[in-house]
C-alpha cells in the first residue's frame, strides 16, 4: 500500500460524517446482516452489507444524493446529466425526482434492461451511446455544453467519494472489531471512499478491493503507480464494475488506503449469486456479487471478523434466470 499522498486531497472524516448527515432520513442505513452459512465456509464470523436494499437497488443513490444537495437551485432547476453504466443512472434519476429537476441519463448500448427500465420509471430522459465509460461521457459532455445542464460524475469526484464512504461509516460504527472489509471496485468511488472512512476511524482493519478479471483498472494502475486505460470488456458479466480507468481522485484514496486488491473471472459470479440468494436470501446483480465470490473462491483470505460489501442488486427475474441458467449449462 502506498501513502505518498498529500493529505488535503483526500476526504476528511468531517466530509464523510457531513454526508451522512444529508443522507440521513433519505437514504436507507443499511444494515450488517451476520451470515451463519458464510461464517461456515469462511471460519471466522461473517456478515454482509446489503446494498440492493437501497433506494435505487444499489450504493449509488448514497453519492448522487450527496451531490445534487450541494448544488444551489439555481443549479439544479438547469437540470443534471451523468454517464452510467446503469446503477448511477438511476441513483441521478432519484435524487432528480427527489429535488423535482430534470434528469438526463446516458448509458451503453449494452446496459441490462433491470437498468434502463429503472431510469425510465424515474422519469429520466435516456440516451443510449456505446459501451465503455469514455463514449457515454463524452455524449453526456455534450449534452452538458449544448444545453447547460449540470454534470454529475459517477466517480472520480470528491463529493461523490464522500457519499458513497458513508458506508465506511455505517460499518465502523456497527462492527468497530472488524478485521476485514471486501469492497467492489468499478470507477472507484464506493471502494475510494469506504477504504478512506474505515482506515480514518479503525486503522488496523484490513480492506481488500475486488475487481473482475477482464478488467482490472486499478490492479493494473498500482502496478503502473498512476491511472491506467484498460482495453474495454463489454462482454464481461460484472457490468457496473466495467470501468477502462480508475478515477484519478479516486486511484490516491486507493492508493493510501487499501491493503490489497485481488481480480475474480466472471465464470465464479453465478455460483455467487446463487450462493446469495439460496443461503442469504439477497438477490445479487453479478458485479454484486463479486466480493462473495472472492471470499468463497479463496481469493481473499479473512482475518477476524469479515464484512462483504453486496454493491447492488438490479437484475429483472429473465436476467437472472439467464445468468443462473447459462452457468448450469455449462457446468
Amino acid at each position: 500500500m502506498t501513502t505518498a499522498v498529500a493529505t488535503e486531497t483526500l476526504v476528511t472524516l468531517e466530509e464523510f460524517r457531513a454526508a451522512a448527515a444529508v443522507l440521513r432520513g433519505v437514504a436507507v442505513r443499511t444494515p450488517l446482516l451476520p451470515s451463519d452459512a458464510l461464517g461456515a465456509r469462511l471460519g471466522v464470523p461473517s456478515f454482509v452489507k446489503p446494498e440492493m436494499l437501497q433506494r435505487g437497488g444499489a450504493f449509488k443513490f448514497r453519492g448522487a444524493y450527496t451531490f445534487l444537495s450541494k448544488l444551489d437551485p439555481a443549479q439544479r432547476a438547469r437540470g443534471v446529466v451523468t454517464a452510467s453504466s446503469g446503477n448511477h443512472g438511476q441513483a441521478v434519476a432519484l435524487a432528480a425526482k427527489i429535488f423535482g429537476v430534470p434528469a438526463t441519463i446516458v448509458m451503453p448500448t449494452t446496459v441490462p434492461r433491470a437498468k434502463r427500465d429503472g431510469c425510465e420509471r424515474l422519469g429520466a430522459r435516456c440516451f443510449y451511446h456505446g459501451i465503455t465509460t469514455a463514449e457515454r461521457m463524452e455524449r453526456a459532455q455534450e449534452l452538458q455544453r449544448a444545453e447547460g445542464l449540470v454534470l454529475v460524475p459517477p466517480y472520480d469526484d470528491l463529493t461523490i467519494i464522500a457519499g458513497q464512504g458513508t458506508i465506511g461509516l455505517e460499518i465502523a460504527e456497527d462492527l468497530p472489531i472488524v478485521g476485514t472489509v471486501v469492497v467492489p471496485i468499478g470507477g472507484g468511488g464506493m471502494s475510494a471512499g469506504t477504504a478512506t472512512a474505515l482506515k480514518l476511524l479503525l486503522p488496523n482493519v484490513r480492506v481488500v478491493g475486488v475487481e473482475p478479471a477482464g478488467s482490472p483498472k486499478y490492479t493494473t494502475a498500482r502496478a503502473a503507480g498512476e491511472p491506467v486505460t484498460v482495453p474495454a470488456n463489454p462482454e464481461g458479466l460484472a457490468d457496473g464494475l466495467l470501468a477502462v480507468r480508475i478515477g484519478t481522485r479516486n486511484f490516491h484514496h486507493l492508493q493510501a488506503h487499501l491493503d490489497d486488491v485481488v481480480t475474480v473471472p466472471d465464470r465464479v459470479l453465478p455460483s455467487a449469486m446463487r450462493f446469495a440468494i439460496d443461503r442469504l436470501k439477497l438477490v445479487c446483480e453479478p458485479s454484486g456479487a463479486i466480493t462473495l465470490a472472492a471470499l468463497l473462491e479463496g481469493l481473499v483470505k479473512p482475518s477476524g471478523p469479515t464484512v462483504a460489501i453486496l454493491s447492488g442488486g438490479n437484475m429483472e427475474y429473465d436476467g437472472l434466470r439467464a445468468v443462473l441458467g447459462a452457468a448450469e449449462g455449462a457446468a
